[in-house]
C-alpha cells in the first residue's frame, strides 16, 4: 500500500471506529438477541435459541397495530409532504422580493422542539369539557360535526398524525428543493423561453429532471424517517400509545424495553430487525428506481 492510500485510510479510521463501535457492533448484538428465548439483561442468561421471537411479535396485536400505524404514516405523508414542498419551493423560487423572509418562516418549524408543536397541534384538535378546540369550531362554522381528533375514532387520529408529521417534515424539504432549484442552469430555461415552450413542459423536461436526485433523496430519507416515527405520536397522544390505538413500531420496541410491558429485549430486539429489514428493503427499491430513472 502506498503512502496517499495509507494516508487516506488513517484519516478515515475516526470515522470507521465510530460506526463499528456505535452503528455495526449494537446492530450486530440486537441481531443475536433476537434469536435468544427468555433472554435476561440482568444475568446475560437465555433459555433456547430459535425463531420463537419473530413468531411471537409478528402474532402481537399491538405489533401489529403499530406495523399498520407505521404503514399508514409512511404512505401518507412522504408522497404528500415531498410534493407540497416542490409546490412551495417553486413558489418560493419565482418570488424575487422578500424571498429570504419567507424561506425563514417556513424554516422556523424544523428548529422547533416537536414536542411543543405537538402541544400546539393538540390544543387545537383536542375537544375538551370547556373547549371544542379551534379546528371543531371552524368545522362547526360550515355546518359540520365536531369531532375527537385526539381521544375519538382512528381515522380522526390518523389523520391529525399525518398532518402533524407533514407539516413537521416541510420545511427541511423546502429547503432542500428550494436549493436544488436555485442551482438549475438558467440557460435551459432562456434557451426554452426563446424556442416559445410553455412552462409546464419546461418544469416537466428541465426542472424535474435536474432536481430528481434531491426529489429521491427526500423520498429515501422521507421513507426512512417515517418508519422511526415515535416522538411525533407521544407528542399528541402521550406515552400510553398502546391503548390510543397509534403506537409505531419504534415505540413498540421502546415499550418492550422500558415501557409497562417492558423487560423483554428479545421481543424489542426481534422487533427492531424486522424494523431494519423492511427499512432496508424499501430503501434498495428506492435506490434501483432512482438509478434506473436517472438512467433514462
Amino acid at each position: 500500500m502506498d503512502k496517499h492510500k495509507l494516508k487516506g485510510w488513517l484519516y478515515l479510521l475516526p470515522a470507521i471506529l465510530f460506526l463499528g463501535v456505535f452503528m455495526v457492533y449494537p446492530l450486530i448484538d440486537v441481531f443475536i438477541y433476537s434469536f435468544e428465548e427468555g433472554y435476561n439483561s440482568a444475568s446475560q442468561t437465555f433459555f433456547g435459541v430459535g425463531l420463537y421471537n419473530y413468531s411471537y411479535v409478528l402474532h402481537d396485536p399491538y405489533f401489529l397495530q403499530a406495523l399498520k400505524n407505521t404503514f399508514i404514516l409512511v404512505i401518507v405523508t412522504v408522497p404528500l409532504s415531498t410534493g407540497i414542498a416542490l409546490l412551495i419551493s417553486l413558489g418560493l423560487s419565482s418570488i424575487k422580493k422578500l424571498r429570504e423572509l419567507y424561506q425563514t418562516i417556513y424554516f422556523l418549524p424544523y428548529v422547533t422542539n416537536t414536542l411543543a408543536v405537538g402541544l400546539v397541534f393538540m390544543i387545537l384538535f383536542k375537544k375538551t369539557p370547556y373547549s371544542e378546540g379551534l379546528v371543531n369550531l371552524l368545522i362547526g362554522f360550515f355546518g359540520g360535526s365536531s369531532v375527537d381528533f385526539i381521544d375519538g375514532p382512528y381515522w380522526a387520529k390518523m389523520f391529525v398524525l399525518c398532518f402533524y408529521t407533514i407539516w413537521i417534515v416541510l420545511p427541511f424539504k423546502i429547503l432542500i428543493l428550494t436549493s436544488a432549484l436555485a442551482s438549475v442552469n438558467r440557460d435551459y430555461y432562456n434557451a426554452a423561453r426563446v424556442d416559445g415552450t410553455s412552462k409546464f413542459r419546461i418544469f416537466t423536461k428541465i426542472t424535474l429532471p435536474m432536481i430528481s436526485p434531491m426529489i429521491f433523496y427526500l423520498v429515501i430519507t422521507g421513507f426512512i424517517g417515517a418508519f422511526k416515527a415515535y416522538s411525533d405520536a407521544v407528542a399528541l397522544f402521550g406515552t400510553n400509545l398502546n391503548v390510543a390505538g397509534m403506537n409505531t413500531i419504534v415505540g413498540y420496541v421502546y415499550d418492550m424495553l422500558y415501557g409497562d410491558s417492558g423487560g423483554y429485549p428479545s421481543y424489542a430486539s426481534a422487533a427492531a430487525i424486522i424494523l431494519f429489514a423492511v427499512v432496508l428493503t424499501i430503501t434498495c427499491v428506492n435506490l434501483l428506481v432512482s438509478r434506473k430513472a436517472n438512467k433514462n
